[in-house]
């Protein structure tokens, strides 16, 4: 690929995930996250509610009753309110991390029950949220071809458990997949990623740049999909800061001590302190 299409690709690539960070129900509109204490949790936008809704909102919308477990919506309005496009007045919920999570809508108004390390909670989206519209610009290095690398994906025959920090202050143990290795200023590296369904790598990764120019906490890449004999590029003009740069109710998950790069990886994303 001729650099300046190479160029172009990534620029274009960059206006995309801004777009995405902007889009309705993105990061930008997120409002709130509320954790959810066990038995009866008042929704609504009176100051004493446990899930505080945006001001247009009725003061009392109804309740989240929590079991420890599970999750069941009660509405105590007329106020049109639907679970997955249906009306409902009533519904139990199903998380984030099951196959069809339980979306909440009401006056571009959305919210869904997520399962975390600290428990479980309410998210909020409110996309009438200015700051859709009104946030600065992501901001990036130059593009440095470069900074595409040849790499070679290698699958464990056992995925690696691996310890992984989230902005809550947990560790989590999570599997990871497999290993790419590259060569980076002569100098042969290596870090864990997990492979999705599509053989594509997500990788989270850390460098000497976190905390100077880029997000304190590390940075994310997807790769594209890895070739059968494990080639694939690792491409640091597409590294990204993660959702928890842009918003305070985010729920992110940061690179294990195995991904942490003793080298300043000058391309990508650059974070300034956004939030």
């Amino acid at each position: 690929m001729a650099i300046d299409e190479y160029k172009q690709d990534i620029l274009k690539w960059r206006q995309e995930v801004d777009s995405n960070l902007r889009r309705e129900n993105g990061w930008l509109a997120l409002a709130g996250l509320f954790w959810l204490r066990k038995g009866t949790n008042l929704i609504g936008s009176a100051p004493e509610s446990d899930v505080l809704l945006p001001e247009r909102a009725p003061a009392k919308l109804g309740t989240f009753e929590f079991d420890g477990n599970r999750v069941t919506l009660n509405i105590e309005t007329d106020l049109e309110v639907e679970v997955n496009g249906v009306e409902t007045k009533s519904a139990r919920l199903d998380t984030d991390q099951e196959d069809m999570p339980s979306f909440i809508t009401l006056d571009e108004i959305r919210m869904v029950v997520v399962r975390r390390s600290q428990g479980v909670g309410i998210r909020l989206w409110d996309n009438r949220r200015e700051q859709r519209r009104l946030f600065a610009s992501r901001q990036w290095y130059p593009v440095l071809k470069e900074l595409r690398i040849p790499a070679v994906y290698t699958r464990y025959e056992i995925p690696k458990i691996v310890q992984m920090p989230d902005i809550l202050g947990a560790i989590n143990d999570v599997p990871m997949q497999g290993f790419v290795s590259f060569a980076l200023n002569g100098e042969e590296q290596k870090l864990v990623v997990e492979e999705l369904s599509d053989r594509r790598l997500f990788v989270q990764f850390m460098d000497l740049t976190n905390g100077q120019t880029t997000y304190p906490s590390g940075r994310y890449h997807y790769t594209e999909a890895h070739e059968d004999d494990g080639k694939v590029f690792i491409d640091f003009n597409k590294a990204y800061s993660p959702p928890c740069a842009f918003t305070e109710y985010a729920t992110c998950t940061f690179p294990p001590q195995e991904n942490r790069l003793d080298v300043a990886i000058e391309a990508g994303e650059i974070y300034k302190g956004q939030h």
